[in-house]
Order: C-alpha cells, then sequence, then structure tokens
C-alpha cells in the first residue's frame, strides 16, 4: 500500500497528470475542431508540460533554497531531462509558424519563474496576475498550437474556441485559489482574497454558464461553416467523411457544466491536495470522454 501510495504521489507531483490533462484538451481540440490526430503537436504539448510545470515548482527550491536532494526529487529531475528531450524531438516536427508559438510559451515560463529585472520579482509574484497568465498559457498550448499546425485560418469558431478554452482553465484556476487561500500570500491579491470566498464561487457559476453559453455559439457558427461548404465548396480544414465529430452532443457539455459546478461548490480551504492536484485537473479526461461517448 506504502509503494502505491509513492507511485501516485509521484505521478501528481512530476506533473504527469497535469501533461495528461493538457493532452486531453489537445485532443479535445482535435475533436472540436475536426482536426485530424497531430502527433508532434499532441507529444509536445504533453512532455513540454512535464518540463515547464516542473521548472516552474522546483526551480526556487534547487536553485535558491538548495533543498537536499532526495529520491523523489532525483528522479523528477530525470523525468524532466527525459520529458525535455523528446519535447525537443518534437518541436523539431513542428511547422515553423506552430515553433513560435512553442517558444513563446517557454518565454512565458521562463519570465513566470524567473524575475526579468534582478531587482524584480517574477511574474508568478505580480499580483493578481497568476491566473490570467495561466489560463493565457493553456489556451495557446491546447488551442492554437494544434490549429495553426493544422493549417486552420484563425476563423470566429477558433476564437470563440479560445475564448471559452480561457474561461474553462479560469474556472479551474479559480478552484486552485479557493483551496490555497490559506496559504497565498496577501501580495499576491488572489481573487478569492479579494472577494472572498462565497462572491468567487458567485463569480465562477456566471463563470461557467458562460462556457456553456459559449459551445452554443460555437456550434452555430460550426454549422454555418458546414453549410457554407456544401454552397461553395471552398471550406479549407475540414474532412467532410469525420465532420460528425464536430457536431457533439450537447450533452457532454451539459454534464461538464454540472461537473464544474461540484467542484466549485464543494471547495473550500479544508479539502485536502488531492483535491486539486487530482480530481479537479481530472476534468479534461470527463471531458474528454464525454466527448467520445456522445459525439
Amino acid at each position: 500500500m506504502r509503494i502505491l501510495k509513492y507511485i501516485f504521489d509521484f505521478y501528481i507531483q512530476s506533473s504527469l497528470h497535469v501533461a495528461l490533462a493538457v493532452y486531453a484538451l489537445i485532443r479535445i481540440t482535435f475533436l472540436k475542431l475536426n482536426i485530424s490526430y497531430d502527433e508532434p503537436v499532441a507529444h509536445f504539448g504533453f512532455f513540454g508540460t512535464i518540463v515547464g510545470y516542473n521548472f516552474i515548482k522546483y526551480d526556487e527550491l534547487a536553485r535558491v533554497k538548495k533543498v537536499k536532494l532526495t529520491r523523489t526529487f532525483k528522479a523528477i529531475i530525470g523525468l524532466s531531462i527525459l520529458s525535455a528531450l523528446f519535447a525537443l524531438y518534437f518541436f523539431v516536427e513542428l511547422k515553423t509558424k506552430t515553433k513560435l508559438i512553442g517558444l513563446g510559451a517557454l518565454l512565458l515560463t521562463i519570465l513566470y519563474t524567473l524575475p526579468f529585472f534582478p531587482d524584480k520579482s517574477n511574474m508568478r509574484n505580480w499580483s493578481g496576475v497568476k491566473i490570467y497568465l495561466v489560463a493565457a498559457a493553456w489556451v495557446g498550448v491546447t488551442v492554437l498550437l494544434p490549429v495553426i499546425n493544422a493549417d486552420l485560418d484563425i476563423s470566429i469558431v477558433v476564437v470563440l474556441k479560445c475564448i471559452q478554452r480561457f474561461v474553462f482553465v479560469f474556472v479551474l484556476m479559480l478552484i486552485f485559489e479557493i483551496i490555497d487561500l490559506q496559504f497565498d500570500e496577501k501580495s499576491l491579491e488572489t481573487i478569492p482574497q479579494k472577494l472572498g470566498i462565497k462572491k468567487t464561487k458567485l463569480l465562477s457559476y456566471f463563470i461557467i454558464a458562460s462556457f456553456l453559453i459559449l459551445d452554443f455559439f460555437i456550434s452555430h457558427h460550426q454549422q454555418n461553416e458546414f453549410n457554407n461548404y456544401h454552397i461553395n465548396k471552398e471550406l479549407q480544414g475540414y474532412n467532410l467523411d469525420n465532420f460528425y465529430y464536430v457536431i457533439i452532443n450537447s450533452k457532454a457539455q451539459i454534464i461538464l457544466f454540472f461537473l464544474l459546478v461540484l467542484f466549485t461548490f464543494y471547495a473550500n480551504c479544508n479539502r485536502n491536495k488531492y483535491y486539486t492536484s487530482f480530481w479537479v485537473e481530472s476534468v479534461p479526461f470527463f471531458w474528454l470522454i464525454l466527448l467520445l461517448v456522445f459525439s
């Protein structure tokens, strides 16, 4: 039992779980925008997330605090180095314009972790900025990366999908901030610190509702693009043989809506670390499964 707990904790601490969540969101983008499976994009997102998140979480411990290298810490470093090699391999396989997005995500990770100026703090400690930076980074990796590498135009559907993905990650981050309220420094000025838990949850419910509404707009515009294809036969980026992947049954989105509401409702400072680090970060898996079941 102790071995199983060690393996599970390593799975969480090494960022494998969050990397799989990113992978799931990339697969969701493939399904939602009817993009054929793109191995370099999916695997670059997976391995790049392991490298990026471990750098963010453990850089200060190793570089500044110089904590003792335990067996687990050494294993995480080894996994990160191996993941960096895989990420580099799949990065080379990306198209040139897609690489620019990948380099942008790398730069954001570095600025998020390391101070840009010697006498200034890093972006992670900028008041009220963290949640927006994380949401924007996830949009870039899980939506823009697949779209650009597939040579799709930045249509209204893609723009709405970016907004919806930002909203989705923003809601998950709000849950994290509620759980971490007692640990976060006041200088961070997180949303729960400013509004309190009750008002933060009300804000989250409103945002979750907008997530569901956005999906109806996306479906409407996708249907229009589908109809226009039959009229002028010039729509690029869509394979009509697999177009049923685009028209997703609304049941999946409605179930996801209630799932987000429940996770928000039961979020409080007394929840253990697995509530967010495992269960909340598992929401992208649930979303992907729902889409596969109802598509």
